[in-house]
């Protein structure tokens, strides 16, 4: 039997295992909601208004998530958010295996869930490589999304037949399980080693300095600001255009179901490609690979039929992961241990704030101009930013330095090769 390396200690195991874990129930968990709503008769309007009411919570607290991420022990402020996560999910599935359930019951439920994300996406960046060696961290971080994305590759596709044969209640309890079980696995992890966080001169002074941290950097928040209309366009078309399309021109939800699976093996094998290659340019690379991200959106307003969408969606997962990883690397690179949380945190407020606005607009968008018309302009805007991205200096001109190499303003301990937090972010 081979060995595992020796960067994938008992912390990375555990973490990486929840992970999957989430995943598996996660992924399977975002079909079976908008069909829910689309089943107790609600229309695209209420799907995007489900999908709005989990990211306005989880856009209100994130900051104060990410502050105390770096205030708290980190897995602790992690399984308690995925406790939380856990009973929304379960009382969700309830409601929905009772029958009928009211859109205002699963808009509160699915805010619930979105706070427990809002804490628990900041403390996660600051642990996956918080337990491997700096030098093995782009590795690490690679193979740790290969098995979140295989997770991904089973749980949509398991999910959208699930939702398809009994009914998307049940699948929404699956994720409920598998929540509380990624939250025992992280309850075992070793901190003793952790040195102690100083609280500093409160919350408002780490949100401050955590500011002072990202406005610092034009390509980091160049990159948040493209994102926060970028993940806007994604989420409008997959969370409520793709159902949709799915359910008039493909057959329902197992075809949508295989092609976020398409996308989860793409993102696979980007997560391989990424154990192998380390751009030089890492930003630069990263952010070529974006472009491709428009394409999904091309493809549901043709409609391309079902292999047709599957093939778009490989791709898309490949570019993503090349980005995915590239992006974290240059984060572990730049940014100091003790305020990677904080800076998360805003990184994940800037990428998401416009999420429910485009949610909540894609059924009335679509009302007025034509689901064809909204999906175009959605990859439109994808490409023209990611063009204008690439017009700033730093997101060229920033390399992959060795480990003796200092960071621009890091102290001296983390440029002698300190471990580095990064994310579990994607799930």
């Amino acid at each position: 039997m081979r060995a595992l390396p020796a960067w994938a200690g008992r912390n990375y195991l555990l973490l990486t295992g929840a992970t999957v874990i989430a995943s598996l129930g996660s992924s399977g968990a975002l079909i079976a909601t908008a069909f829910a709503v689309l089943g107790a008769g609600g229309s695209a309007t209420d799907v995007g208004l489900v999908a709005a009411a989990r990211t306005v919570p989880l856009l209100c607290f994130l900051l104060i998530g990410g502050a105390v991420a770096d205030r708290l022990p980190r897995h602790r402020v992690m399984v308690a958010a995925n406790a939380l996560s856990c009973v929304s999910q379960g009382l969700l599935a309830l409601l929905v295996l009772a029958g009928e359930p009211q859109l205002w019951q699963m808009a509160l439920l699915a805010a619930l869930g979105g706070t427990g994300q809002a804490f628990f996406a900041p403390a996660s960046e600051g642990m996956v490589l918080a337990s491997v060696s700096g030098e093995q961290a782009g590795r690490a971080f690679a193979v740790f999304r290969i098995g979140m994305n295989g997770a991904n590759i089973g749980g949509a596709a398991l999910g959208g037949a699930l939702v398809a044969a009994v009914g998307p209640g049940w699948v929404l309890a699956v994720d409920s399980a598998a929540f509380a079980l990624a939250a025992a696995l992280r309850a075992f992890l070793d901190v003793s080693g952790v040195p102690t966080r100083d609280g500093g001169g409160g919350v408002l002074h780490d949100l401050r300095d955590g500011w002072r941290e990202v406005v610092s950097r034009p390509w980091l928040w160049a990159v948040v600001v493209q994102f926060s209309l970028v993940n806007a366009m994604v989420a409008a078309a997959e969370a409520v255009y793709g159902p949709l399309v799915a359910e008039q021109h493909l057959g329902g939800p197992g075809p949508w179901g295989l092609a976020l699976a398409a996308f989860g093996v793409g993102t696979a094998a980007g997560g391989v490609l990424m154990t192998r290659v380390t751009p030089h340019r890492m930003l630069l690379t990263g952010s070529l690979c974006v472009f491709p991200l428009a394409l999904p959106s091309a493809a549901l307003a043709v409609p391309l039929p079902t292999a047709g969408l599957c093939a778009v969606m490989f791709g898309t997962g490949i570019a993503i992961e090349v980005f995915a990883v590239t992006w974290m690397t240059a984060l572990h690179q730049e940014i100091p241990e003790e305020k990677f949380s904080r800076v998360s945190s805003y990184d994940w407020l800037g990428s998401l704030a416009l999420v429910p606005l485009a949610t909540a607009l894609a059924g009335p968008v679509q009302d007025q101009i034509g689901r064809t018309a909204a999906l175009w302009g959605c990859s439109a805007l994808i490409v023209l930013l990611t063009a204008a991205v690439l017009c700033v200096p730093d997101i060229r001109r920033l390399t992959r330095r060795t480990s003796t190499e200092p960071a621009a303003g890091a102290p001296a301990a983390r440029a002698a090769g300190a471990t580095e937090p990064d994310t579990a972010a994607a799930e």
